[in-house]
C-alpha cells in the first residue's frame, strides 16, 4: 500500500513538512511495511518559500533592498544553484507588512525593492524565477519592479518618474532600451490565485487599495492611473492588460509582470505541484492524507486541498484539520473519506495551536486503525 502525505501548513504552528512528519509517525505506530512518500504542497503563499526549499535544496539569499517607501532594508529570497531556479515573495521587500498604519499610502508607495531582489536573482544565474505577489502595499502596476530593471517612465514633458502608484496617471512613455539583457532568457511564473481585471469596480485600486491605506479620493485616483498606464502599454506595445485575468494581483503587479516579464500567472498550488511532480507521484497511491488549519468553503477557491482534489483519480482521501465547516453531505460530494478535527481533541484554540504536532499524530492513529491496519 502507498500513502502520499500532501498538507499545506498549520498556519502559526506546524509547516508542511512538519504535517508531513507527524501523520507519518502516526500511522506507522499502527502499520510498519507501507510505502510512505511526503509531499507538502503550499498556495502561493504562506509556507511556499519550505515546500520549495523541501524540493529544491535552495538557500536563502540576503541583500539590501529599498522598502516600499524607498528605505533601505534587507530582504530575502530563495535561490537554487542546483536548479537554477529562485523563489521571491514580493512582500519580503513591498509588502504591507513593512510599514505602520501611518506610512501606508498606495499613491507613494512603490515595487522597486522587488525589483532589486529579481535582479539579484538573474545575476546569479537563475533562469526560472517564481514570484509570489501576496501581501503588498503596492497600486503601481509593477512600473517600481520595472525601472529597477532598467525600465524607464516619463510624463508629457519627458521628466522621468520615480515608479509609484502616484505616478501612473501622469505617465505618458515608457522606455526599454536600458532593460538588462539577461532579463529575455529567465522564465517568470506568477503565483496568483485572483482572477480581478486591472481597473474597474473589480479592479486592483477599488478592491484592495482600501486596505493599503487609500481613501475614496484615492481610490478613484488610482484607478485612472491604471486605466491610464493600460492605454499608454495599448498605444506603445498593442496590449491590452484589462483583458487579462488576474491583472490587478498585488495592485496590478499582475499586469506589471506579464507586461514586462512575460511571465504566465497560474495557480500557486499548481506552481508548487508542478515543482513537485505531483500528478505523477500520486498516481499509484492508495491514499492521499491532506490537511489545513481551516477546512470551509473558501478551501475549494484555489487552496492546496482543492488542488489535491484535481490531482485526485482513484485514490481515497483523508482530511486532517484544525477545524471544519463543511457537512457530511460536502464531505461526500467530494469523496472524502475521513475526517477529522483536531480541535475535536484539544481544551482550547490556543492548545489546539501549541499542540497541534501531538493532535495530529493522534488522528492519524486513529486514521490509520480504521482504514489500514
Amino acid at each position: 500500500m502507498k500513502i502520499v502525505i500532501a498538507p499545506d501548513k498549520f498556519k502559526g504552528s506546524l509547516t508542511g513538512i512538519e504535517f508531513c512528519h507527524a501523520v507519518e509517525r502516526g500511522i506507522k505506530k499502527h502499520v510498519k511495511e507501507m510505502e510512505v512518500l511526503k509531499l507538502p504542497l503550499a498556495d502561493g503563499g504562506d509556507g511556499t518559500v519550505e515546500a520549495l526549499q523541501f524540493y529544491t535544496g535552495g538557500e536563502y539569499v540576503s541583500l539590501e533592498v529599498n522598502d516600499p517607501l524607498c528605505r533601505k532594508i534587507n530582504a530575502n529570497y530563495l535561490y537554487s544553484p542546483r536548479n537554477r531556479m529562485a523563489f521571491i515573495e514580493m512582500a519580503e521587500a513591498s509588502g504591507i507588512r513593512l510599514l505602520k498604519t501611518d506610512e501606508l499610502n498606495p499613491l507613494q508607495t512603490s515595487t522597486f525593492g522587488t525589483g532589486e531582489l529579481v535582479k539579484d536573482a538573474i545575476g546569479r544565474g537563475a533562469q526560472k524565477i517564481i514570484l509570489g505577489i501576496g501581501g503588498s502595499s503596492t497600486n503601481d502596476a509593477g512600473i517600481g519592479m520595472a525601472k529597477a530593471l532598467g525600465f524607464r517612465f516619463f510624463d508629457e514633458n519627458g521628466n522621468e518618474l520615480d515608479g509609484k502608484g502616484g505616478d501612473l496617471y501622469r505617465l505618458h512613455s515608457i522606455d526599454s532600451f536600458h532593460v538588462i539583457e539577461e532579463l529575455n532568457n529567465v522564465r517568470f511564473e506568477v503565483a496568483c490565485d485572483v482572477d480581478n481585471p486591472l481597473f474597474g469596480k473589480n479592479g486592483a485600486a477599488y478592491i484592495y487599495s482600501p486596505q493599503k491605506g487609500a481613501s475614496i479620493e484615492m481610490v478613484q485616483e488610482l484607478d485612472k492611473g491604471l486605466q491610464n498606464f493600460n492605454a499608454v502599454v495599448n498605444t506603445q506595445f498593442g496590449k491590452d492588460l484589462q483583458s487579462i485575468p488576474g491583472a490587478g494581483a498585488a495592485g496590478g503587479l499582475g499586469a506589471g509582470c506579464v507586461l514586462f516579464l512575460n511571465a504566465e500567472l497560474k495557480s500557486g498550488t499548481s506552481l508548487i505541484k508542478d515543482i513537485a511532480n505531483f500528478d505523477e507521484q500520486v498516481k499509484d497511491a492508495d491514499w492521499i492524507v491532506t490537511g489545513e488549519g481551516k477546512f470551509d468553503e473558501q478551501t475549494f477557491s484555489g487552496k492546496v486541498i482543492k488542488g489535491v482534489l484535481e490531482s485526485r483519480t482513484t485514490q481515497k482521501l483523508a482530511v486532517l484539520c484544525g477545524t471544519s465547516e463543511l457537512t457530511n453531505k460536502q464531505l461526500q460530494a467530494h469523496k472524502i473519506e475521513f475526517l477529522a478535527e483536531l480541535m475535536s481533541q484539544a481544551k482550547s484554540f490556543d492548545d489546539s495551536i501549541k499542540n497541534s504536532g501531538e493532535y495530529l499524530e493522534k488522528a492519524a492513529e486513529e486514521f490509520a486503525k480504521k482504514y489500514l491496519v
